[in-house]
């Protein structure tokens, strides 16, 4: 593993307050920004060195030796930047979907668009099977779109599943972790929970602290879980067969628009864990059907800067260097 000074350290943890952002955000992935920022393969194999050697190195050769061994300097200032990036825009993220909810899905709905053209433009071998496999993709996508949400979204086993699910987004570049939430009903839940622990540690409250933290702790487990269990695999399908997986990426997110759309008529409510009637069960309709105001200048605008903000991440990439 490469040796690496405090400042460099540093640029990392920049790299991690931006995947931290991307993870918060349902539309770009926190593993299209390792990837474009250099450091994709890195993590990757940092994340399947992990292992219970570990101790058996500590043992043998101390402490020091075994941490420098598994690059865990490199994980900490990553993951220290994921973190802070996550707890600082969460509460901000709650409120802005509370007061300007079109505006802010019009954002998502730019970037998922414009990430779209970025994973799919790098599909080299366009063959018949690749095109059939994006089309599939993209039906099962807008399939789950449709689906009725799982309603215990803040059940204990539930926000485990959550987890495990989710961190595939950090493996694999092309699909956002907090997108996968979207679909399974619990990014409202996860992002409310981590605004939670915010709280709790700004009003040094400490019943809301120890209940978002352990709501916290369950899905990093999962998290974790599905980490081990996900990473070989997806990998190895990103390694032997690229144009495929990128086919199934790009026809995801493409069913997958539905979920985002800015405009909603809500069919279902349902009460959440604070006795708040929320919606539950939702479906996308034309802005001319809209009951408020549709904004659709305002909605247009925004599209446009999200499908620019990948752009410019892209050509950011351009002129990258491994650090």
């Amino acid at each position: 593993m490469p040796s690496r000074n405090f400042l460099q350290y540093l640029v990392i943890t920049a790299k991690g307050l931006a995947m931290g952002a991307a993870d918060v955000v349902p539309g770009v992935s926190g593993g299209t920004i390792a990837f474009i920022s250099g450091i994709y393969e890195e993590l990757i194999e940092t994340i399947h060195k992990l292992d219970l050697g570990f101790f058996k190195i500590w043992k043998k050769d101390g402490f020091k030796a075994a941490w420098k061994s598994y690059n865990l300097n490199f994980l900490l200032a990553l993951f220290s930047g994921v973190a802070i990036s996550i707890l600082s825009l969460a509460k901000i993220i709650t409120l802005l979907l509370a007061e300007h909810p079109i505006l802010v899905w019009s954002f998502f709905f730019g970037l998922v668009l414009a990430s779209i053209v970025y994973v799919g433009k790098q599909i080299e071998d366009r063959k018949a099977v690749t095109i059939v496999a994006l089309i599939i993709a993209a039906g099962i996508s807008y399939a789950i779109t449709l689906a009725k949400p799982i309603s215990d979204t803040d059940g204990s086993w539930f926000l485990f599943l959550a987890g495990f699910v989710a961190i595939i987004a950090m493996i694999l570049p092309g699909i956002s972790g907090a997108f996968i939430l979207l679909l399974l009903g619990a990014y409202k839940s996860v992002i409310g929970t981590i605004t939670q622990l915010s709280d709790g540690i700004s009003t040094l409250d400490w019943a809301l602290f120890s209940d978002a933290l352990i709501k916290i702790l369950i899905f990093l487990a999962g998290a974790i879980t599905g980490l081990k269990v996900f990473s070989k695999v997806l990998n190895w399908m990103f390694k032997h067969h690229k144009n495929l997986t990128l086919a199934v990426l790009t026809g995801f997110m493409i069913g997958a628009l539905n979920k985002i759309w800015p405009w909603k008529e809500v069919l279902e409510y349902r009460l959440n864990h604070s006795g708040e009637k929320v919606p539950f069960l939702e479906r996308s309709i034309l802005p001319s059907n809209y009951d408020a105001d549709p904004q659709l200048l305002y909605a247009l605008i925004f599209t446009v800067i999200g499908f620019a903000t990948i752009f410019l991440l892209e050509r950011l990439a351009v002129n990258k260097k491994d650090i």
